[in-house]
């Protein structure tokens, strides 16, 4: 181990004694017997008072940095997997994290593009705009006098990423192994997803290109604004945008000065996330307050929403999407029989599920959240309440639909301050019927006639000698079906390797049973000279190395 991991291991370690976790990791069964040893630590003689586990976890998570803030956001979205009130308690994470000098956010700039910031910018504000945990944000001036903010990656973050990561890998291997309910929380796998995000975020080209795609997506939006990506400026630390200049959307105050109906933003808020997800299937999936702007104008019914920080961004396959709407109609309907049905059929559930059984537990969740006007339903809750019942059923939550209810409550939370009265299932509604209509219904077989009718016509003219062919084949005999799978090859390998093993199982056995016998019948090894004791060995020995290799051998 370097000097290096040596040295972040017992500075974790003192943050995490200073918070009291000396008192949970001793708390774990397997250390009973040792627990009496935290009654001899020196910061333990005089007693302290410890706050509540989830705002020593956020408070450890702070103190160890912007890798650690960075999990714990995300950490927190997990809440078919953690408790509530840690859950609860790491939402209040926030991304104000120290910002590096200016000078060094120069010095990265200049490097990424290998020529002086004069070249590059008519002005460049040293002092961030904002500074979180992967990048800051600095405000600039391109040569032609064009407002941009320059998102610039953290120096040396890389190394920090995986010095940290495998640290936590390590620490979620440990949890899974002595802590009950670590093995439940899937520790390790909560790990693997965050090692992907933040690496992927790392990338601001990979930035550029999901907000040049959702741009696309909404050229011709009224409602939606993504700034546009300058994308000879951009690197794969820097990254160059235009400059937003709207209200924070958490704002009310200003908006209402403004003249903003809060009650059509936050109807557009929910239309931009549905349709995102099922017209264009590629959304923004960190959506928060920071995130989020409006571009205010008297004049127009509608103020457009700019959405900015295009890091993490998620979608759905066309299997996933089609057994979401369906679901969402199914919850609408009160059919909870098709709700169980359609998880066993898409697999989110185990085949083996019993229908009836999951059906009544949908109910039991559903009732009494249903048992209210909609408009008073939150989406949220009965997402979490549903994961949560559906962990009973080996339910695998898949990381694109974790991704789509972290989003989605943080956009009924945003919808709802804005305008609490707000009925998000009436907002979603056009865009799911109208995704019903594209994909499931009659619609659908005519769009998949214009989508490969150019295609089917390229080949069209192929099909009758392809005819000609296969009846000639079937004339002469020579028609062959091709059964085989190059993926069962290793299947095949396994069982053939296991027969040779069973083989040799079964002579090895033979011959030390041999053995046994021949010395039970009074031919000893105390004359190993005699030629009988001699044979005696050489069965129980070859018996012995036959069972060797059965058990050892690898083919």
């Amino acid at each position: 181990m370097k000097i290096g991991h040596i040295y972040r291991i017992i500075g974790i370690q003192r943050i995490l004694i200073r918070h009291g976790f000396d008192e949970l990791i001793l708390s774990i069964p397997y250390l009973t017997p040792i627990k009496l040893v935290r009654y001899l630590l020196p910061w333990n003689w005089l007693g302290r008072t410890y706050k509540p586990r989830g705002e020593r976890i956020r408070l450890v998570l702070e103190e160890l940095g912007p890798i650690f803030v960075k999990f714990g956001q995300i950490l927190s979205t997990r809440r078919d997997l953690i408790p509530d009130d840690i859950a609860m308690e790491l939402r209040n994470l926030q991304d104000n994290v120290a910002a590096f000098s200016g000078n060094e956010a120069v010095r990265i700039v200049e490097v990424a593009h290998d020529k002086k910031l004069e070249d590059l910018f008519l002005n460049f504000d040293r002092e961030p705009l904002a500074s979180a945990s992967i990048a800051q944000v600095h405000a600039a001036q391109l040569l032609d006098g064009t407002q941009v903010i320059v998102k610039i990656v953290r120096p040396n973050l890389l190394k920090t990423i995986r010095q940290d990561i495998s640290l936590m890998h390590s620490i979620a291997a440990i949890g899974e192994r002595y802590w009950g309910l670590g093995k439940q929380l899937k520790l390790s796998l909560i790990v693997s997803e965050f090692e992907k995000t933040i690496l992927d975020e790392l990338d601001m080209m990979r930035e550029a290109a999901n907000a040049s795609q959702l741009r696309r997506n909404h050229e011709n939006s009224d409602i939606l604004y993504v700034p546009q990506i300058y994308w000879p400026l951009t690197r794969h630390d820097v990254l160059v945008m235009e400059r937003v200049d709207g209200l924070n959307i958490s704002n009310r105050d200003k908006l209402v000065g403004a003249g903003v109906d809060l009650k059509i933003l936050a109807e557009q808020g929910i239309e931009l996330f549905f349709s995102q997800v099922f017209r264009d299937n590629f959304f923004h999936a960190d959506v928060h307050p920071g995130n989020m702007f409006v571009i205010a104008d008297k004049g127009a019914r509608k103020s457009k929403v700019a959405l900015v920080d295009f890091g993490i961004m998620g979608s759905l396959s066309d299997f996933d999407q089609r057994y979401l709407a369906e679901n969402f109609s199914a919850f609408l309907a009160k059919d909870y029989r098709r709700v169980a049905q359609l998880h066993v059929e898409s697999g989110w559930v185990p085949s083996s599920t019993r229908v009836e059984e999951f059906e009544f537990a949908i109910r039991a969740v559903c009732e009494p959240i249903f048992d209210r006007p909609l408009k008073d339903v939150s989406v949220g809750d009965l997402l979490l309440r549903l994961f949560q019942t559906a962990q009973r059923f080996d339910m695998e939550v898949l990381p694109q639909l974790l991704l789509l209810q972290k989003t989605l409550v943080n956009i009924e939370g945003i919808g709802r301050e804005l305008y609490p009265e707000l009925d998000l299932w009436n907002a979603a509604k056009p865009s799911l019927e109208n995704f019903m209509r594209e994909r499931i219904g009659l619609k659908s077989i005519i769009n998949s006639v214009e989508e490969n009718s150019q295609r089917w016509v390229t080949q069209l003219p192929e099909v009758p000698t392809a005819i000609f062919d296969l009846l000639e084949q079937t004339r002469a005999g020579r028609l062959q079906i091709n059964t085989y799978d190059s993926s069962l090859k290793p299947i095949k390998d396994e069982i053939r390797l296991l027969r040779k093993k069973l083989t040799f199982t079964v002579v090895g056995a033979c011959l030390v049973l041999s053995a046994m016998i021949l010395h039970g019948f009074g031919v000893g090894f105390e004359n190993i000279s005699g030629p009988v004791s001699l044979f005696n060995i050489l069965v129980g020995g070859c018996g012995v190395l036959m069972l060797s290799v059965a058990a050892f051998g690898r083919r």
